[in-house]
Order: structure tokens, then C-alpha cells, then sequence
């Protein structure tokens, strides 16, 4: 059985203001980069889900979250590709994928090819644009 699309929704920038930090606001709104090795879930192990800090869309799971070394959260896949966008992202000088929240359209990170198996891909995520979501255990 096929997941459903996500649909696309609207956020209201000023609610968005209020809401979240400025830290938040600027990298979901703006597309900034927390500094590395200062984001909330950086290191954390907690297992859970982790949501997208504007919509409360489900994006990845912990059990796909790894220490890469970056100083940034890093998943080797999202829970379901309809979940994150990729768009080419040309900004200070370099080529680089960026991945954006499927139903809000907000700015969570990039993607690199040197992730570890199964995909070999490596998404570096902004704590600042995630919340997680603990397991009951």
C-alpha cells in the first residue's frame, strides 16, 4: 500500500515569529545553520521520532540517527522519501543538496553522499528545525 503525498500547507510568518526562537525562525525561514556541536540533538541517543519544529511533520527516526562527526544530527534516511524535499542549493560559493520539510516547505539542512549503509547518504540536520518526540518506554 502506497503512503499518502504530503500536502503542501501555508504558514503564517508572523505566527511563526512569535512561536519559535530566533534561532529557529532564522534557520527554518531563512535557511541559516546552527554552529556545529552547539544543536540540541547533536549527540542525544534518546530514541523517539523526530518532528519538524514548524508543522509537527514526522521526519526521521532515531534508529536511522548516527554520529557522523559533523556536530549536527545526521539520519541516514528520512522515514519516508515524501517526507523531505531536495533542492540544489548554490549559496556561498558551493554546490550542495539542501532538504526542506515536504509540508511546510522549511529549511532542515542538507544532504551529502558519504553517509553510511544502506543509502550512503548523510542528512546533516539543524537541531533547531527538529523536535523530538521521546518513545514511552
Amino acid at each position: 500500500m502506497d503512503e499518502p503525498t504530503i500536502s503542501p500547507i501555508e504558514v503564517d510568518e508572523n505566527e511563526l515569529q512569535e512561536r519559535l526562537s530566533p534561532e529557529q525562525f532564522e534557520v527554518t525561514r531563512r535557511a541559516g545553520t546552527e554552529r556545529a556541536f552547539t544543536g540540541t540533538y547533536w549527540d542525544t541517543k534518546t530514541p523517539g521520532l523526530y518532528r519538524c519544529v514548524v508543522c509537527d511533520l514526522e521526519l526521521f527516526r532515531s534508529d536511522t540517527k548516527y554520529d557522523s562527526g559533523s556536530g549536527w544530527p545526521s539520519f541516514w534516511e528520512p522515514i519516508s522519501p515524501d517526507r523531505v524535499t531536495l533542492h540544489t542549493d548554490s549559496s556561498y560559493g558551493m554546490i550542495r543538496t539542501e532538504a526542506r520539510c515536504a509540508r511546510c516547505d522549511s529549511h532542515l539542512g542538507h544532504v551529502f553522499p558519504d553517509g553510511p549503509r544502506p543509502t550512503g547518504e548523510r542528512y546533516c540536520m539543524n537541531s533547531a528545525s527538529l523536535e523530538l518526540d521521546p518513545d514511552e518506554s
